[in-house]
């Protein structure tokens, strides 16, 4: 496909700013050839125009009509070959081996929201009609403005969770592409508008800007015909969106995923029985995508054992053989080096080990550093995220003091606890402590790596969302982006059919309190 640099609004493309920027290839800094133009103004309102027109009639279409559009974007992205995985690889430096594989969970959440919308029942029907006739079912927001991210080009970019999620909800989409991959974004945008044309889809049910600088994405923002932001990215960045969206004269739900620091608790059997094996798998998992995962574990917390030193020089002994590799932008691999050095600085805080660096690109430097949680409790800064492969290991003095710890915490995406059955036992209030803290707890496991299933909770309490109620991965994702709508005493021809007498979609309903289908 040859790039052309030019925002997707609808069915059309346009180039009207004159400011424009390039994509750079991350393994040796150089400046990729094609010039992208940053949306102006007017695009923007544009595209959001266009969302507001396209969602009056795309809300009315039914679950099939918008089921194929999803199965038609995925068997676009698929058509485009080997062309996209390497201008993925051009793009982030990391490996096409790993972009067959994004791809692929890509394309599959996609099927994955289209079998759901074709079974039907994600509406959440209820009718309760022994007395005043009440009926109520999930129905689309309106145009969504969803924010690329930065280490997922496909599977939580363009097409991905939260596009993905939104037009299966029945809402028009406006994506702010990420100016790390513009090239991608392109590619993948313009798969989305063949498949919209090919399904005969309104014009503008999606669009697609490109901008480096932050007034693209605050316009889209700002504009009172958005009715909800998606966003994965940094704390930063997203507390900056959320913040503006609630300085709107109508403020708007915002979804950030802004990362998270992860903490894995080993606990004292299971070190004494597997300890050397789960200090080589933490390194496997901290260093894994360089790093670059919101579910990376950054913080690992150690008992008081004897064998809590043959942990930590297995684990030494693993970073020690590790390279650095290929990080996704200059911004990342700069703003790491800067995380890591103020955590070195950070009193009772050392470095245990380091990995070799390779002399070309963007390198992140794989480093194991070490505290206790006396220290740790004195300062948050601590606590803060480190987004590159780096983990702190945190010794404890006693259960209490890891009580203590986890009751501190704030907010994470994650947690996990490595235990023996008898530890679990144990430590069964450390769990319940969990509870509060994060939105997914594993057991014997490393939180890198996030299925795409019914079950899936990728949220978390702040400060890694902005919204722990909700997800941002599997088909919960799709309820962020509609609201309960109840109609009383309608007559029978003016309801959805999800709520008609007759079931005829027969999808499970709520009657009278009794599910039925």
């Amino acid at each position: 496909m040859n790039l052309t640099g030019q925002n997707i609004l609808g069915y059309e493309t346009s180039r009207q700013g004159i400011n424009t920027f390039q994509a750079h290839n991350p393994n040796n800094g150089t400046a990729l050839p094609e010039n992208f133009h940053e949306a102006t103004a007017e695009e923007i309102n544009t595209a959001c125009e266009k969302a507001e027109m396209a969602f009056e009639i795309y809300r009315k279409l039914t679950a099939a009509e918008r089921a194929l559009f999803l199965e038609t974007i995925a068997e676009e992205i698929m058509s485009l070959g080997d062309d996209l995985l390497e201008r993925c690889h051009l793009e982030s430096g990391l490996l096409v081996k790993r972009f067959q594989g994004e791809r692929g969970r890509t394309v599959n959440q996609l099927r994955l929201f289209a079998e759901l919308l074709k079974e039907g029942s994600w509406v959440d029907a209820k009718i309760d009609n022994k007395n005043a006739d009440i009926r109520q079912m999930q129905v689309p927001l309106g145009p969504v403005g969803v924010f690329g991210a930065s280490n997922f080009p496909l599977a939580f970019s363009v097409a991905g969770g939260d596009t993905a999620s939104a037009l299966a909800a029945g809402c028009s989409v406006v994506v702010k592409g990420h100016p790390a991959h513009p090239g991608v974004s392109e590619m993948i945008g313009k798969a989305i508008q063949k498949a919209a044309q090919k399904t005969r889809m309104p014009d503008g049910v999606f669009s697609m800007v490109q901008g480096k600088s932050i007034e693209v994405g605050q316009a889209i923002v700002k504009h009172p015909y958005i009715k909800a932001i998606g966003f994965t990215g940094s704390y930063k960045g997203g507390k900056a969106i959320f913040d503006e969206a609630n300085r709107r004269p109508e403020p708007i739900p915002v979804y950030a995923e802004m990362g998270s620091t992860n903490p894995v608790f080993i606990l004292p059997n299971i070190i004494k029985e597997k300890g050397e094996e789960i200090a080589t798998n933490l390194r496997k998992s901290v260093t894994m995508g360089v790093g670059q995962f919101c579910t990376n574990p950054g913080l690992t917390i150690l008992p008081n054992v004897e064998e809590r030193t043959l942990f930590i020089n297995a684990a030494k002994e693993a970073f020690d053989i590790s390279y650095s590799a290929t990080m996704l932008t200059e911004g990342i691999k700069k703003n790491y080096n800067a995380e890591l050095e103020k955590l070195q600085n950070q009193t009772g805080v050392e470095v245990l080990s380091t990995g070799d660096e390779r002399e070309e690109g963007e390198q992140g430097i794989p480093h194991l550093l070490q505290t206790d949680v006396a220290h740790f409790l004195k300062n948050e800064v601590m606590e803060n995220e480190v987004f590159g492969p780096s983990t702190l290991l945190i010794n404890a003095s006693s259960k209490a003091e890891i009580l203590q710890f986890a009751r501190q915490l704030h907010g994470h995406l994650t947690a996990t606890v490595h235990g023996t059955k008898e530890d679990l036992k144990e430590y069964e209030d450390l769990i319940e402590v969990l509870h509060r803290k994060v939105g997914r707890l594993l057991i014997n496991g490393f939180p890198t790596g996030v299925e795409v299933c019914h079950a899936m909770v990728h949220g978390g309490p702040f400060p890694a969302t902005t919204d722990s109620r909700m997800t941002s991965v599997g088909t919960g994702a799709i309820t962020r982006f509609t609201r309960p709508l109840c109609f009383q005493n309608f007559p029978d021809f003016l309801l959805p059919k999800e709520l008609k007498d007759k079931n005829t979609l027969e999808i499970w309903r709520l009657v009278n309190g009794e599910w039925k289908k």
